[in-house]
C-alpha cells in the first residue's frame, strides 16, 4: 500500500477510461476535472461555498452529530441532464449494513447550485467519460454533498466501513480539508486483498471508481485545533435505474 499521506500517481484526462478498465479506478487532479468538465477551475472553486449550509444528517445510527448532507437525483441521456423529483436515498443491507434497508429523505440540494452551469458541467463531463466504458441509454445519477466535522471530537466519513455502493461508478471529489488530520482514502480490489491508501488534499481532486470492482472507505478525522471539517461531493452513476426499496417498487 502507498504510505499514508501520499497521493498515488494522477491520471491524465485521456487515460481515465483506460485506468478504469485496467485498474478499476483513477485519481484525477482538479485541473483535469476542469478539463473534462469544460469549465474553468475557478468556476468550480466558487461552488465550495454551498457546503457551508448543509443540514445535519438525522439518520446516523451511531448517535453521531458529525455528518451534514444534501441530496439530488438526475437522469442523463447523452448531453441531456434532467433533475428528477426529489426522492429518498435507499441502499440495500447488502451494500450498507449500517444504514441500508431504510428510506433516507435528505434535504434537497439548493436550487442555486443545481442551476449553476459549472455544477451541471461536472455531471455531464463524467457521464461522457463513462459512456466510453459502458453502452448506456440513461445514467441514473445521485449527488450527495457531505460535510464531516469534529463536533464530537472525531468525524467518520464512512461509518459503515469499507463498502461498495451498489452502482456502476462512484466519483468522490475532495472539496476542502480544514484543520484536520486523518481522512485517508482506502480502496481495495473486491476480488482480492490488493489495496491502495492515500489522502486527497487538492480541492476538486477526484477519485473515480468502478463500484463493481472496488471497495472503498475513508478513515476518521480529528481536529488539529478545536474544530475542523472535510467537505466532499459524491456522485454515483447507475445504468439500471435508481436503487429503490422493494416496497416502493411494488407500489
Amino acid at each position: 500500500m502507498t504510505p499514508a499521506g501520499l497521493a498515488p500517481p494522477l491520471t491524465p484526462f485521456k487515460q481515465i477510461d483506460q485506468a478504469l478498465r485496467d485498474d478499476g479506478f483513477a485519481v484525477v487532479s482538479a485541473e483535469t476535472v476542469a478539463e473534462f468538465s469544460k469549465t474553468p477551475l475557478s468556476s468550480l472553486q466558487k461552488l465550495t461555498s454551498f457546503w457551508d449550509d448543509l443540514p445535519r444528517d438525522p439518520y446516523l445510527k451511531d448517535g453521531g452529530r458529525y455528518r451534514f448532507r444534501r441530496h439530488a437525483s438526475y437522469q442523463i441521456k447523452g448531453d441531456e441532464l434532467n433533475l428528477v423529483p426529489h426522492r429518498a436515498h435507499w441502499q440495500s443491507l447488502d451494500y450498507n449494513a449500517l444504514h441500508g434497508g431504510i428510506e433516507r429523505w435528505f434535504e434537497p440540494i439548493q436550487s442555486e447550485l443545481l442551476n449553476n452551469p459549472a455544477w451541471q458541467s461536472v455531471l455531464l463531463g463524467l457521464a461522457h467519460i463513462l459512456n466510453g466504458l459502458k453502452t448506456v441509454n440513461t445514467w441514473f445519477v445521485e449527488a450527495h454533498q457531505f460535510r464531516i466535522d469534529t463536533t464530537d471530537g472525531i468525524g467518520r466519513p464512512t461509518p459503515e466501513g469499507a463498502h461498495r455502493d451498489g452502482v456502476d461508478f462512484v466519483a468522490v471529489f475532495l472539496l476542502d480539508r480544514v484543520d484536520i488530520k486523518g481522512g485517508e482514502t482506502r480502496i481495495f480490489d473486491a476480488s482480492g486483498s490488493a489495496g491502495l491508501r492515500f489522502t486527497l488534499s487538492q480541492p476538486w481532486s477526484l477519485l473515480l471508481m468502478n463500484d463493481q470492482r472496488m471497495i472503498h472507505e475513508s478513515t476518521p478525522i480529528q481536529p488539529l485545533t478545536k474544530y475542523g471539517y472535510r467537505d466532499t461531493l459524491v456522485l454515483t452513476y447507475r445504468s439500471n435505474g435508481f436503487q429503490d426499496s422493494p416496497n416502493r417498487s411494488q407500489q
